[in-house]
């Protein structure tokens, strides 16, 4: 039979490991600080946002906050598909989406080597002519024209492209020329797309994964550059 005494000694045990376990959890509680609450991008993302060794998670680092948030949105809404950014995003609300692309758009981490190209030099060419000067011909305007001159993007919504690795490059123009990326209509991105063919792809990715970073890596401010067509997740 148990007594008094056993009891009471069960009961100050008890009490001294609930006491303790709670102190523990106090300590070792992370600070409530936007960099700890991101920590759950950083397998993926790297902990600055600077992007990873794989090829489909890119970096976020240093991109308009316009544009991060914008892309935040569309995962948490079903726009863009990828599931576990689904599945992480669905409850979150638009003020905190927003402070996570603040976050973001304010990190500086170094960027990655630039890809050695692995195509031809007529590919490349035909990279640099779609980059630089685009193909009136065939309605494709250049990528200098909206992500500016050294492709580091513009104020408020428009991403840099450098920094990113080929087949993430291949794999986003893919998803804008069948539908499975949009925007906010006019979907600018959309239309681009959807006149540039297999090899047009293949030239734009080699050439600007293979771009070195440029010595001013901040997005042009908004207004800078005469936009060729209508985008939607653009502000006028």
């Amino acid at each position: 039979m148990t007594t008094r005494f056993q009891l009471s000694l069960l009961s100050t045990i008890l009490f001294a490991v609930s006491y303790g376990s709670a102190h523990a959890q106090s300590a070792e509680r992370a600070p409530d600080t936007m960099a700890a609450r991101v920590l759950a991008c950083a397998s993926c993302h790297g902990d600055k946002g600077q992007g990873t060794n794989d090829d489909y998670f890119p970096r976020l680092a240093g991109k308009p906050a316009g544009y991060l948030y914008n892309q935040l949105i569309a995962f948490r809404d079903g726009r863009r598909k990828y599931p576990p950014m689904n599945y992480l995003l669905e409850f979150l609300p638009d003020p905190y989406l927003k402070a996570m692309a603040d976050y973001f758009a304010s990190e500086q981490p170094p960027f990655p080597l630039p890809a050695t190209p692995t195509v031809s030099s007529a590919i490349l060419a035909r990279g640099e002519m779609l980059a630089t000067k685009g193909d009136p011909a065939h309605e494709i305007p250049a990528c200098a024209n909206c992500h500016g001159p050294s492709f580091t993007g513009m104020e408020p919504a428009i991403p840099g492209l450098l920094g990113l690795r080929t087949n993430y490059i291949s794999a986003q123009l893919g998803a804008w020329r069948y539908g499975t990326r949009t925007a906010a209509a006019p979907d600018c991105m959309q239309i681009v797309a959807g006149h540039l063919t297999e090899d047009d792809v293949k030239a734009l990715t080699a050439w600007l994964s293979s771009r070195p970073m440029a010595a001013n890596p901040a997005p042009v401010p908004h207004g800078s550059l005469p936009m060729p067509l209508s985008c939607g997740s653009e502000p006028n």
